[in-house]
């Protein structure tokens, strides 16, 4: 009798984990995982270049060559940058007007740069 229960819960562990493990992309952002095990950001310009998050329009170079002393790109903008690359298969430029668009999303801004409040008055 006690083979029978363990074969059962060996073959259910075994099953839920098969379909946990399947399903991962689904529920995985809802559990909070720290930063530093799940993703190590870069933490200087330097190494910001080396992620790709540089381009021709967004240049890094000159903040080295003035020996910017500050930690480097926005944590957060990076992960959710970096997040935008891979998912959609772009470039860094891309990515970030993606990222800006969003943003101006949530903050109830067009693309344009004018807010949506239908309160707003401009004076052009």
């Amino acid at each position: 009798m006690t083979y029978y229960l363990l074969y059962f819960l060996t073959i259910s562990v075994v099953v839920c984990g098969t379909v946990l493990y399947l399903s991962r992309a689904r529920w995985m952002h809802l559990i909070p995982v720290p930063d530093y095990i799940y993703d190590r950001l870069s933490s200087s310009f330097a190494e910001d270049i080396e992620a790709g998050l540089t381009s021709t329009q967004f240049d890094l170079s000159a903040n080295i060559a003035d020996g910017d002393a500050r930690d480097g790109l926005d944590n957060q903008a990076k992960r959710q940058v970096q997040k935008i690359m891979k998912r959609q298969r772009v470039d860094f430029d891309e990515a970030r007007r993606i990222y800006t668009e969003q943003r101006f999303a949530n903050n109830n801004i067009g693309p344009d740069g004018r807010p949506r409040d239908p309160k707003f008055v401009s004076f052009s």
